[in-house]
């Protein structure tokens, strides 16, 4: 077994990368689709029979023990040699993957990486660079600090002044913003409140519980027409939680929620904490891609009003996962984070210059995600990345165009981002009746797992609103590549799936 860094490094994995590269072919071959066919039963199968049973199971007792399992299967039977467990495994997973490189795969915030970003993260793997003291990742910490800082730019904090870090995704982003704004508050008589809207993200409820104030501490307002948050609603729930002699933590507003991609109005969400003297967190982890978009970008006005800002990269900027962003207007902000820990950033190595990131994270071991992010950037740049963010947009408009020109569908608004919120309409259907409702709430369920299972396609699910009749399906687009013929087939695949759900009705 070879290592992969050193001086040989490199030619280790160059054979070791061919061969993963040419089973991920023949998986994806083998799949043929968006996703495997024959739904949960169907992938466990194939996933026991690649790994067999017994003593050639997962950890198999001698080394090398690779197993052809127990019989003819989807994937080609491989021997037993060198790289046969990279071989076999690799063509497993590119097999049993939704593959959002795939126009049929649209049902998440999911996006098909760049492939000079996947090539990025190959090069963070070999090297294993940690971020938590600057001897372990000498170039990574300075790259960091860059980035970090031109990205503070796009959202419109104060140059020299902003600080941030790469995160795990929006739930990390949250929590940092919460845990910041929960010390930053102090400690006072009466209960800490999170103000936030009625469509914002499951994850500011967690986060509350993870950081003790409790998942009830959080206050949802509530939202107008177009599903964002109500800032003269916000303002009446502020004095509600000051009459009942409760302080306010943190207000946080979202520039982009995962269904219908709504922005909250953020300039007058900032004027609302601003008189309250309350901190600022805005969830952009989906609409923040709109930033590398002129197109865009005005949605987003009032995002340098924020104390503190998460993006997620992982989604409009087409990076492999992780790559979330977390920011602060004043990097100062980041101060309860601190940690000295004298085997990783003794006081006297700061002194000299060198820095640790150690305080600017709540993780310790931290890989290079950073990398991946600038060699994107560098390669791209702004304008690069805002046509695929507007491509994409184009794709949400054209999608919306053709659910209202369907009798069989029917749209449930028209997109601010990239998704695009729907529901078959089974035929005779009257919005009115509450057996149809509950009857299209069933279809519309049960077509999308019908595409699931047949391997056909990945249609998202969501509900709008509570009761019969919330069920609705969303196409998220962050496939650059996709083309209109693409979307009118996986519209055609979505009609005649409901079609065959509604003749199953008793």
């Amino acid at each position: 077994m070879s290592l992969s860094g050193g001086v040989a490094g490199a030619d280790a994995l160059r054979a070791l990368v061919d061969v993963a590269l040419g089973a991920m072919g023949a998986g994806v071959g083998a799949r043929g689709g968006p996703l495997p066919s024959g739904g949960p039963v169907g992938v466990a199968v194939e996933v026991a029979r690649v790994l067999g049973s017994g003593a050639a199971g997962p950890v198999p007792a001698a080394r090398g023990a690779a197993s052809a399992g127990p019989g003819p299967g989807t994937l080609p039977d491989i021997g037993v040699g060198d790289f046969a467990a990279l071989r076999e495994l690799s063509a497993l997973l590119a097999w049993g993957s939704a593959d959002p490189a795939d126009p049929r795969c649209a049902g998440h915030l999911h996006c098909p990486p760049l492939a000079v970003a996947v090539a990025a993260d190959l090069i963070a793997s070999a090297l294993n660079p940690s971020l938590d003291s600057w001897d372990q990742a000498p170039a990574a910490v300075a790259l960091e600090a860059e980035v970090v800082a031109a990205l503070a730019g796009l959202v419109g904090f104060p140059p020299g002044g902003a600080g941030g870090t790469i995160t795990s995704g929006g739930t990390e982003s949250n929590l940092m913003g919460l845990l910041l704004a929960r010390d930053a508050l102090g400690p006072g008589v009466g209960r800490r409140r999170i103000l936030c809207s009625q469509a914002a993200h499951f994850t500011i409820r967690r986060c509350a519980g993870h950081l003790g104030l409790g998942e009830d501490a959080v206050v949802t307002v509530p939202t107008d027409a177009d599903h964002r948050m109500d800032p003269h609603a916000l303002a009446a729930a502020v004095g509600r939680v000051r009459a009942g002699n409760d302080r306010i933590a943190a207000i946080v507003a979202t520039a982009g929620t995962t269904d219908l991609g709504a922005i909250d109005p953020l300039p007058a969400i900032a004027a609302v904490a601003r008189a309250a003297g309350a901190w600022l967190h805005v969830d952009a982890a989906y609409g923040g891609g709109a930033l590398f978009s002129d197109r865009l970008t005005p949605l987003l006005t009032g995002l340098e009003g924020a104390h503190s800002v998460g993006l997620d990269l992982h989604k409009l900027g087409w990076q492999p996962i992780a790559a979330g962003v977390f920011l602060v207007r004043d990097a100062a902000l980041l101060g309860p984070l601190a940690q000295r820990a004298a085997y990783l950033n003794p006081d006297d190595d700061q002194r000299a210059g060198y820095v640790s990131l150690l305080g600017n994270s709540p993780r310790t071991t931290r890989r290079a995600d950073v990398f991946k992010i600038a060699v994107t950037l560098r390669a791209l740049g702004r304008a690069g990345l805002g046509e695929l963010v507007d491509r994409c947009h184009d794709l949400a408009r054209h999608a919306a165009a053709a659910i209202r020109a369907d009798p069989h569908l029917e749209l449930a608004a028209e997109p601010v981002l990239t998704t695009v919120v729907f529901r078959y309409l089974p035929r005779g259907h009257d919005p009115h009746d509450p057996a149809d409702r509950v009857e299209a709430d069933r279809v519309n369920a049960a077509l999308r797992r019908r595409l699931l299972h047949e391997g056909r396609a990945v249609v998202g699910r969501t509900e709008l609103g509570d009761g019969p009749g919330a069920v609705r399906l969303k196409l998220t687009l962050l496939n650059p590549d996709t083309t209109g013929a693409d979307l009118g087939a996986l519209l055609a695949a979505v009609v005649e799936a409901g079609r065959a759900e509604s003749a199953t009705s008793g």
